[in-house]
């Protein structure tokens, strides 16, 4: 599973030259050019880690900082990359919440290291599935939709952890039925299976104007569908 890195950098130059670094190390990236859209970004792919830049548009790298630890605590990692060069920004960087602080101009590789230590160190708060800002955490077992937490039944969550680990992909009941009842002979009604469903569709759809994220394929079973 390729852990997401969110870029926020409101030099254009800067924020392609991260992202074609970050690719090539094989992390899925997504990016946002100031504070108010990182925020946005954020709640919608719920990022292991943030390459930040301080001196943004409209909302300031330390108040997005500030956010973040606000959403999510310790989480998600933070790389503060900015110009403040001085001894002091470094230190209140840090203090903010900050876990690595590097100084423009950089070298890329050298980003690329700093960015695996710091992921090397967090890996345990990296296991999460998120898609348009529903976001699974299963060694916590926690589920987050943008910044609301979803509480779930055990079924419920066994189901929604099986559909995001294979998204865009038909389940049939009998496979569905394998995760939610692994110690049980399958002689459960497939009415089971349309029950839970229908409770978890009420507790993740938040979106009236899209289609279901849980669709029904008919004859076949159920697909969870992505839409970024």
């Amino acid at each position: 599973m390729k852990q997401t890195v969110l870029v926020v950098e409101d030099d254009k130059m800067i924020r392609d030259l991260v992202r074609i670094y970050l690719e090539k190390y094989n992390y899925d990236v997504v990016e946002a050019a100031d504070g108010e859209v990182a925020k946005e970004v954020f709640l919608n792919h719920h990022p292991c880690l943030i390459i930040l830049d301080l001196m943004l548009p409209k909302i300031s790298g330390e108040e997005f900082c500030e956010w973040v630890r606000e959403q999510e605590r310790n989480e998600v990692s933070i790389i503060m990359l900015s110009a403040k060069a001085r001894i002091e920004d470094k230190i209140a960087g840090l203090k903010m919440g900050a876990d690595d602080y590097i100084t423009k101009p950089f070298d890329p590789n050298e980003l690329m290291a700093h960015v695996e230590a710091v992921l090397r160190r967090t890996v345990q708060f990296c296991q999460k599935i998120a898609n348009e800002g529903l976001c699974i955490k299963p060694i916590k077992g926690e589920v987050l939709l943008y910044d609301r937490e979803v509480k779930l039944t055990k079924y419920e969550f066994n189901l929604l952890y099986c559909f995001m680990k294979n998204p865009n992909i038909v389940l049939t009941r009998e496979q569905l039925l394998t995760q939610i009842y692994p110690y049980v002979e399958h002689t459960v009604m497939d009415r089971t299976i349309d029950a839970h469903i229908k409770k978890l569709r009420e507790k993740v759809e938040d979106n009236p104007s899209k289609p279901t994220r849980i669709q029904t394929v008919r004859g076949m079973g159920y697909k969870f569908v992505t839409y970024t």
